[in-house]
């Protein structure tokens, strides 16, 4: 029994970080349709970016303490993180926004090739594995046998608060309202005054900052990074956002655990589960999907001409 809680934990634990990236894909897709497939190298580069910042800009005497390290990283991560979006959605897919869907889908294949190679070439020793510091202790404790690492608390932890505040924001601020509004019908706000462009600038860095997030959670988590992360996780994220009802934010975070903990109890129990892990995510998008097209909390996204 110990075995099966701590595999649904390691599940859970992998699930909270996709469903901090499906939220990303939520924001955008929710507002746009469009498939942000570059939102994994998003979150990638919130990895390098807070690495880089430990590195470079804290001083060696600070970095034992948690409370001073771990803020400034993240700052970093969603500085980073955001800006890059930003840029992608003025540079690159805004002025495609009227274009037919299946142009801003390759250009944002294209974007996510060319950040992944960007932080190949230019960053120092982007070609190898990176180390990410233990910014978070190691440490871990138990409860009834179950053994906890003190990461997978603070990121469950982080991404169940910040779902409920992104749900706050959408469903409580006058600018979340906009969000809502232009989702539903972007020429009707347009003509009762809301600024779309800024409506849509905004879900961009929502969306890069939890990514961001996401990116050092990553890191600190498997001390460990690389310029191929953001590709799979980013899938995954997407396959979460579907599974759980695109254009729901709860059903983002809900994709993101069921995925994770799917994955956990392939790998544990299902023959050769490790070499099959990455598969079993799909084949349960596939089985969703099939007999339930909207995804599992239901919402649907009006098809627009």
């Amino acid at each position: 029994m110990a075995r099966l809680v701590q595999q649904l934990i390691n599940g859970t634990v992998l699930g909270a970080t996709i469903g901090l990236i499906a939220l990303g894909y939520t924001m955008v897709y929710g507002i746009i349709q469009l498939i942000n497939f570059a939102h994994g190298e998003i979150f990638m580069i919130g990895a390098f970016s807070g690495l880089y910042a430990y590195n470079h800009f804290i001083p060696e005497s600070l970095r034992q303490n948690v409370a001073v390290t771990l803020p400034l990283v993240m700052l970093a991560a969603i500085v980073a993180s955001t800006t890059v979006a930003v840029l992608a959605e003025r540079l690159a897919y805004r002025p495609l926004r009227n274009a037919p869907r299946l142009a801003p889908l390759i250009t944002a294949i294209g974007v996510s090739i060319a950040l992944q190679e960007a932080i190949r070439l230019f960053y120092p020793g982007g070609k190898n594995r990176q180390s990410f510091p233990r910014i978070i202790s190691g440490d871990t404790f138990q409860i009834g046998g179950v053994t906890i690492a003190w990461t997978s608390v603070f990121t469950v932890v982080t991404a169940v608060v910040l779902m409920l505040a992104l749900e706050a924001f959408v469903n409580r601020t006058r600018l979340g309202k906009a969000m809502r509004a232009t989702s539903q019908d972007p020429e009707t706000a347009r003509l009762m005054g809301i600024d779309t462009d800024k409506v849509i600038v905004v879900a961009f860095m929502l969306g890069g900052a939890l990514a961001g997030v996401a990116g050092v959670i990553q890191g600190v988590r498997f001390t460990a990074i690389d310029f191929h992360i953001g590709f799979l996780a980013g899938i995954k994220a997407f396959t979460a956002a579907v599974l759980g009802g695109i254009g729901n934010i709860r059903g983002a975070v809900l994709g993101g655990f069921v995925i994770g903990i799917v994955e956990a109890l392939a790998t544990e129990y299902l023959p050769r589960g490790s070499d099959w892990k990455d598969v079993w995510a799909f084949v349960v998008l596939v089985v969703v999907l099939t007999f339930r097209p909207q995804g599992l909390l239901g919402e649907q996204v009006a098809v627009r001409s």
